[in-house]
């Protein structure tokens, strides 16, 4: 089911963060039913470097085709900024629907951008956002590919100013709405109870400046859509710190490790077995 047939059914969606063909291939195992390409985990798992605006579009789109070739979830695929001006924007919308996401996300920083949860992000001005999203939706080449407007204004420039951005870009064709880092529940609730008739998304960061809620506490706030950007990311940095620890410590492999035949499943090897076999 794609993801534009899922939010008209009114389905509740939570997308964990994935940065590779090989976490697309974890959290689809795992039961994900939608996924959510994040740059913050593009940048540090492709560059060691942090989601400043290092990665470049081609980076991006060609991190977004090799998911989509081990995976028919719906990608939804974080597009940073547009990667620049209304060229550059109409470029990643097609490039992005091209490899196979399902949703574009767009923001309304200034380019090069910083990720939402940091100091030292500053936002263009609502029309130019809004030409943007025009832009988006004038390229796009299905209506099943959705975008994804998000404002960073909440931090510097107040909630009704993040609000008043988020109309303006759903009246100028955005299909659902992501006002980034609002800061308390009742912030949260505000954003939600504005638009009742629009699919919100809302961004769970562990150590970011949004209360970490459930799922469940999500969808009673009236968020459709929770994207869990960073967590999978986190998992795995946790869990290499722990076994490389243990193993320059002990040295010796711990059998609680994904061993061969474990990984061998997860990546597919026995497709490739089975064309060893080809007559």
């Amino acid at each position: 089911m794609s993801l534009k047939e899922l939010l008209d059914l009114g389905e509740f969606i939570s997308a964990p963060g994935v940065f590779d063909p090989l976490s697309a291939r974890v959290a689809e195992s795992s039961g994900a039913r939608v996924l959510y390409m994040t740059g913050y985990g593009v940048s540090a798992s492709l560059l060691g470097k942090p989601d400043a605006g290092l990665v470049s579009y081609r980076e991006m789109v060609d991190r977004v085709r090799t998911i989509c070739e081990v995976t028919d979830l719906p990608l939804i695929a974080d597009g940073d900024t547009g990667f620049g001006g209304l060229a550059n924007v109409q470029q990643a919308v097609a490039g992005y629907e091209t490899a196979g996401a399902s949703a574009i996300q767009l923001e309304d920083q200034e380019y090069p951008k910083r990720c939402g949860h940091t100091k030292n992000r500053a936002v263009v001005p609502a029309e130019d956002m809004v030409k943007k999203i025009k832009i988006a939706e004038a390229t796009r080449s299905s209506e099943e590919f959705l975008i994804v407007a998000r404002t960073d204004a909440r931090t510097d420039h107040g909630l009704d100013e993040a609000l008043r951005r988020a109309e303006l870009y759903l009246n100028a064709g955005a299909d659902v709405l992501f006002v980034e880092s609002p800061e308390s529940i009742e912030e949260m609730r505000a954003i939600t109870n504005s638009f009742p008739e629009v699919p919100k998304l809302a961004n769970m960061v562990g150590g970011g400046k949004t209360p970490l809620l459930s799922d469940e506490e999500l969808r009673e706030l009236g968020y459709q859509l929770v994207i869990h950007p960073i967590y999978l990311l986190g998992a795995a940095v946790s869990a290499m710190q722990t076994a490389a620890q243990k193993l320059l410590s002990d040295g010796v492999e711990q059998s609680d490790v994904a061993d061969l035949g474990q990984m061998n499943t997860l990546v597919n090897f026995p497709a490739i077995w089975a064309l060893d076999e080809f007559e």
